[in-house]
């Protein structure tokens, strides 16, 4: 079976002509006559002839050596990049002694008959650090602290908060150590005194002290319902959690502290009470990152000549810093080597090499020859025999990585003590690496932009490479009104994995401050002098569709329901959906007329009866009166927002 050929120009030899012809009418109108049989018509078919056996000769070339092509011009082929998520190491019971998890544990998702498990391997190593409540800690709003320890030790009712409490009232707790990134029960038991306030949503936060101040400390559970009942609360302790002295007291310090109410959201009317309190360490949190990591991988022996290539086993290699430990075999011991972005810099004494993430290839430094006939070596070669091996690396990446929240839930790795492990938010970032085709497109837009940002489809295509993880970047000319004169508003989507049943969450659409960060920096150095950037998320409107259909007689109207909404969900999707399937373009409008299309293809639905159009806001959950059509600015994309589908089966 021979090999497909590839289709770098498909013009053929009459296209030539008809653009020679419509060439010649614009810059000799005088000739007229274009008749095969005029001798400037022969000419013109000749060399077109000529350019049809040169186009079917290009068309031969191989990829090998279209990526020569590119090299030449200084383009490679991005290597994938590497998804990441925080997991959560759960312990089967509190512990007395420290649990350490070494860097590169491997935890994995559930491996089924279809798919192959997702291995992730931990960054750094975690220790979950034991810890007991030392001290409890009053703190009204502008007042000193009270120590109420003894008064718990009685079993004495201890108010939370003022009688009356307000906004800045705090509660502390004093722990007997410091635990960055662990996860920390606190049990309490309490006289139900704080009435007033809504048990999901509390007027509260709680707050961990760090070298940097306080910090916010993330919810998993709340059984108490604000401080209104005896329960648990379970903390996630950010890192940097620090020992320090409060009131005299030496702790690790915990607070919940009162906040002002949002609008519409009820208040203490008085305070809640502590009669004992209890806090224990449960488990901990760390990034892991989707590799597998390769130790002690032989190479081979060095020739002792410059310029020499080596191959590692196992390729995509992963980001890492460094992304490869290389050692030789010397007369004095291993000798490391490092990696470099190129030789210019390189001496002929430099350990230096450089690493093609993609297919994994080594290279050493080569020797140049001078204009003088002398030869000049950027970077040092092995000595002959030299064995080498790669003492540490990473493989792995692509998109497979981007997995759920909640996926993750097999520990590969042996630790003791722990009893499951879950990540809490899905994984993102991974990419997969780029192929000669996207290689092929990219090259003229490298070319034309040289690392600078000129025109609007510069600034996308240099942001896109300065976080290829993204899933939508758009740029627009930004208002001179909000951004200033001579702006450019470069709009991040960030990529988001929907949870189990195919639902984004607003706050998975919010890009992190480190990516809009490292976006600016980038487009910041290639920018023209005078123009002003504005990185950020585009303005999300929600959308909320109220329908009425039909289904067919004898179909289960609850399975109707379910694909209709599954219908709305991806069709209005900020990442996927649109007519195209990749995604709703900026600023297109909402009309009912195509939701009207979209569920009458729902199977099972005999009549779309009605739909009508909310505006919605996803912060706060108010929706607008209805419509027919919902119009977007530029720089807006939709969010679905709690579409409701009524279904009217046989007995309705």
């Amino acid at each position: 079976m021979a090999l497909p050929s590839p289709n770098l120009d498909d013009r053929r030899f009459q296209q030539f002509v008809d653009d020679a012809k419509r060439y010649i009418q614009q810059r000799a109108p005088e000739w007229t006559d274009h008749n095969v049989s005029d001798p400037g018509v022969t000419l013109v078919e000749t060399v077109a002839h000529m350019a049809d056996q040169i186009v079917y000769r290009l068309n031969r070339v191989p990829e090998k050596n279209h990526l020569a092509f590119l090299d030449l011009v200084g383009i490679t082929l991005f290597p994938p990049s590497a998804a990441r998520t925080d997991v959560t190491f759960w312990l089967s019971a509190p512990q007395e002694e420290v649990v350490v998890l070494p860097a590169g544990t491997e935890v994995a998702t559930l491996r089924t008959e279809s798919e192959e498990a997702v291995v992730f391997a931990t960054e750094r190593q975690l220790d979950i650090t034991s810890c007991e409540l030392t001290h409890v800690v009053v703190q009204r709003s502008g007042d000193a602290v009270e120590d109420r320890t003894a008064d718990l030790a009685e079993g004495k009712d201890v108010r939370c908060f003022a009688e009356a409490p307000q906004a800045g009232d705090c509660l502390l707790f004093g722990l007997s150590a410091a635990v960055p990134h662990c996860a920390v029960a606190l049990e309490l038991d309490s006289r139900v005194d704080g009435v007033g306030v809504d048990p999901r949503q509390p007027p509260l936060v709680w707050e961990a002290w760090t070298e940097d101040g306080w910090a916010e400390c993330e919810v998993d559970r709340d059984g108490t319902g604000g401080l209104n009942r005896p329960g648990e609360v379970v903390l996630h302790v950010p890192g940097g959690h620090a020992v320090s002295r409060t009131g005299g007291r030496r702790a690790g310090w915990l607070r919940c502290r009162v906040t002002e109410p949002l609008a519409g959201q009820p208040f203490y009317t008085t305070s809640p009470t502590v009669r004992s309190a209890d806090a224990f360490t449960i488990g901990g949190t760390t990034r892991a990152v989707h590799a597998e990591t390769v130790h002690d991988e032989a190479l081979g022996e060095s020739t002792g000549l410059p310029g020499q290539r080596l191959r590692l086993a196992h390729a995509p290699v992963v980001g890492d810093d460094p992304p490869l430990h290389l050692q030789t075999a010397e007369h004095d011991g291993w000798a490391d080597w490092t990696v470099v972005p190129h030789f210019a810099a390189s001496g002929p004494h430099d350990r230096h090499i450089t690493l093609d993430a993609a297919t994994g290839e080594i290279a050493f430094g080569p020797a140049v020859r001078e204009p003088d006939g002398t030869l000049r070596q950027y970077g040092a070669a092995p000595p002959k025999g030299a064995v080498v091996r790669a003492r540490r690396y990473r493989t792995g990446g692509g998109r497979a990585g981007n997995v759920a929240r909640g996926a993750v839930q097999v520990l590969r790795s042996s630790v003791p003590y722990v009893a499951e492990v879950v990540n809490r938010e899905a994984a993102r970032g991974g990419v997969d690496g780029e192929t000669v085709e996207e290689a092929k497109v990219r090259a003229p837009i490298t070319l034309r932009a040289q690392e600078r940002a000129v025109t609007l489809r510069d600034y996308e295509e240099l942001a896109r490479r300065a976080a290829p993880e993204t899933a939508r970047i758009t740029c627009l000319e930004g208002d001179e009104g909000e951004h200033g004169a001579y702006a450019v508003r470069v709009l991040v989507v960030p990529q988001a994995v929907p949870d189990p049943g195919g639902r984004l969450r607003f706050e998975q659409l919010v890009p992190g401050k480190d990516l809009l960060s490292r976006i600016t920096r980038h487009l910041d150095e290639r920018r023209l002098i005078g123009t002003r950037l504005a990185v950020g998320p585009p303005f999300y409107q929600g959308v909320t569709v109220v329908a009425t259909v039909h289904a067919f007689r004898g179909v289960d109207t609850d399975r109707v329901r379910r694909r209709a909404h599954d219908a709305l969900y991806r069709h209005l999707d900020p990442l996927t959906g649109g007519a195209d399937g990749t995604g709703w373009p900026f600023g297109r409008p909402v009309q009912s007329g195509e939701v009207f299309a979209v569920l009458q293809r729902v199977p099972g639905v005999e009549l779309v009866d009605e739909v009508r159009l909310h505006p919605a806001d996803p912060l706060t959950g108010k929706r607008g009166e209805a419509t027919d059509r919902i119009d977007l600015r530029a720089p807006s994309l939709v969010f679905s927002f709690d579409h409701r589908v009524r279904v009217i089966g046989d007995g309705a």
